[in-house]
């Protein structure tokens, strides 16, 4: 039996382009003139969906895998809900304070509503204003 010649797979902008000219093909069949099957010690052709799914997924783009944090490790991810601790305090976790980009001493305006809190960040140039108006008081 001759050895048949490996097809290298599309990659990229050549993967996606037959794509779209292969789109009135079925998935399997898309995959295999992509280049991605195998052909088994008995001759089948096997067309390998995973690998062709996440070409695709590549070459679009698109991020499935979580970016590590700077410490390279995984942890809680945000959820946008707190709750009231049992010592009546309220902590908002260092996932939203990273997000936000805030640093020890940033600065908050509590304003309570009737069900709400808004915390909004004290610009440091109108504190230098306060103070300073605080001052002459």
């Amino acid at each position: 039996m001759p050895k048949l010649k490996k097809i290298e797979p599309l990659l990229g902008d050549e993967l996606l382009k037959k794509v779209k000219e292969l789109e009135s093909e079925s998935k399997e069949d898309k995959a295999k003139k992509c280049g991605y099957y195998t052909i088994t010690k008995n001759g089948i052709e096997r067309v390998n969906m995973m690998k062709f799914l996440n070409a695709l997924i590549d070459a679009e783009g698109i991020q499935l895998d979580s970016t590590p944090s700077a410490n390279g490790r995984g942890g809680r991810s945000a959820s946008y809900r707190i709750s009231v601790q049992s010592n009546n305090n309220l902590l908002i976790g260092s996932a939203y304070t990273k997000q936000m980009n805030l640093k020890p001493g940033d600065e908050f305006l509590i304003t309570l509503g009737k069900k709400h809190i808004r915390l909004r960040q004290v610009d440091p140039e109108d504190r230098e204003d306060d103070e300073a108006i605080e001052a002459t008081a």
